[in-house]
């Protein structure tokens, strides 16, 4: 086995010591000659040298990484939620470590003590699983630093969310402006504080409307995945009076398609279908999915400056951001002529 170059041996070809090839490395070596500087840095190429990582965090005091809870990296939504973490991340020389256990409380909280114990600088939470006994057992006696978003409903510490009100409204309305009076509402079989901010934007409309949330809306509860909007389909025929569909997320409308389509069931002359997220995969769909969108990428950008900025400042004021959403209309909603 090929030995691992070490910073002694650097040094030793370098002609120095150890403490000068750290803060040169470091970026702390404006103290020694040009000629020291270029030879360390021209001999950490040579050699193929990569610092050790837990050496680095004892003389830096910090592990420069940040943890990220979601509830399913398979997710679209998720994952385009991750690549702006990763951004702001790579910016700042953190290294984000991701981890999903759907909704596996005991397993997020393993998770969570194991960063704990690597030193993690902060954590991005989206996870509903996670508690406020949670936070207040493992991360603020450890003095970790964490931002809640999406799913989760601490209502406490930094928060970074979109206007989930309002986008229930915007799709509550686009339904009725096409003449849609019975409409079916597939949403999530475990409400979290967004989902119910959703929910009530579109429902506050119905009400201005003078649609009858009892007679004229059917809500249906299902897992917030393609298998959840698939299997919500089967109570979905039963009520054929209902001519368009909101699904809570776009995942669902996934399933959603593929369950009407199974019962030739036309998207939109026989049921216009609106999603919600905005999830690149929307613009795949055949038709395409008229959806609300979130700034996804912007809302993972957003998190990870929000969470380093109460790393880098821990008595910052408690930070609150809010992200607009906007309707994207497309070709799965059309003009009710029932």
């Amino acid at each position: 086995m090929v030995r691992k170059v070490t910073i002694n041996d650097l040094a030793q070809a370098a002609g120095t010591s150890v403490t000068t090839v750290s803060q040169i490395l470091n970026g702390k070596g404006d103290r020694f000659s040009a000629d020291t500087r270029k030879r360390v840095l021209n001999l950490k190429v040579e050699m193929n040298y990569v610092p050790d990582f837990n050496a680095r965090n004892l003389i830096m005091k910090s592990a420069q990484t940040i943890g990220v809870l979601v509830p399913n990296v398979g997710n679209p939504f998720f994952s385009e939620l991750i690549k702006g973490i990763q951004t702001i991340a790579r910016e700042n020389q953190f290294i984000p470590i991701i981890f999903s256990s759907n909704h596996d409380a005991e397993l997020e909280k393993y998770y969570l003590e194991k960063l704990v114990e690597r030193s993690v600088s902060g954590l991005i939470i989206a996870s509903a699983a996670i508690t406020a006994e949670v936070i207040d057992e493992i991360l603020n006696p450890n003095n970790i630093k964490y931002l809640l978003i999406d799913e989760n409903t601490v209502e406490a510490g930094d928060t970074v969310q979109t206007d989930d009100y309002h986008g229930g409204q915007l799709a509550a309305q686009h339904l009725i402006d096409l003449h849609h009076k019975k409409i079916a509402m597939i949403i999530s079989d475990s409400l979290t504080n967004n989902l119910r901010r959703r929910l009530q934007g579109f429902e506050d409309v119905c009400i201005k409307n003078d649609i009858d949330l009892k007679t004229d809306i059917v809500k249906i509860a299902s897992p917030m995945t393609k298998r959840g909007g698939y299997e919500a389909v089967t109570e979905l025929v039963k009520h054929p009076e209902v001519t368009a569909v909101f699904t809570i997320n776009d995942e669902m409308a996934v399933g959603v398609y593929r369950g009407l389509r199974e019962r030739k069931i036309d998207i939109p002359n026989d049921l216009s279908v609106i999603g919600y997220d905005g999830i690149e995969w929307g613009e795949y769909f055949s038709p395409k999915l008229t959806t609300i969108r979130q700034p996804i990428i912007e809302l993972g950008k957003k998190s990870a400056e929000v969470l380093l900025n109460r790393v880098n400042n821990p008595k910052v004021k408690t930070q609150t951001v809010n992200l607009p959403v906007e309707l994207v209309a497309r070709e799965s909603t059309t003009q009710n002529t029932k």
